[in-house]
């Protein structure tokens, strides 16, 4: 693989070159892709499953070019490696209660959902709360990962719960 297609792949498509906060600009594609695969495809497996393989090929990606990565941008989980971020925020994202594009008040919730679930994303991811912080010493691609899927999957508890029994609740009352 070429230098150009790597860096293309472990910037995200560039967006980890963007500051300031190359982490957040990372984690917006999933957040975008999700917002139009609702406006294409509706809610269901077929988003999930795709959510899926987007997550699962960053993360391969960040896996198999991390050694690259850390020695190219000379630094352990550089800032503008983003790979790992496009990963976790695909965590973040799966299996939420998404409405339809046809019903009423759609647009609002889903995109309530999709900021929520990326606001919790980057909320993990920075303040790396444990065990988050402990597995950047995992070496190379697995350092650069591995947090990121831990915030991810904190992120994806806290908006299911979010979304499923304290709105509601709220709502209700």
């Amino acid at each position: 693989m070429n230098f150009g297609l790597k860096k293309f792949l472990m910037t995200a498509f560039g967006t980890g070159l963007l500051k300031p906060f190359s982490g957040t600009w990372g984690s917006m594609p999933p957040v975008v892709l999700v917002l139009i695969l609702l406006w294409l495809i509706g809610p269901g497996l077929a988003l999930n499953s795709i959510l899926i393989g987007v997550g699962v090929i960053f993360s391969v990606i960040c896996v198999s070019l991390g050694d690259w990565a850390e020695r190219e941008f000379a630094g352990k989980d550089p800032s503008q490696v983003v790979a790992d971020e496009v990963a976790g925020q695909c965590l973040a994202l799966l299996f939420l209660p998404w409405r339809s594009v046809q019903d009423d008040g759609a647009w609002t919730w889903n995109l309530l959902l999709a900021l929520g679930a990326f606001a919790c994303f980057r909320g993990f991811d920075i303040l790396k709360p444990p065990p988050i912080n402990r597995s950047q010493k995992l070496p190379a691609g697995w350092g650069i990962l591995a947090d990121d899927l831990i915030a991810g999957t904190f992120a994806l508890i806290t908006v299911q719960l979010a979304a499923r029994l304290l709105i509601p609740a709220m709502m209700s009352s």
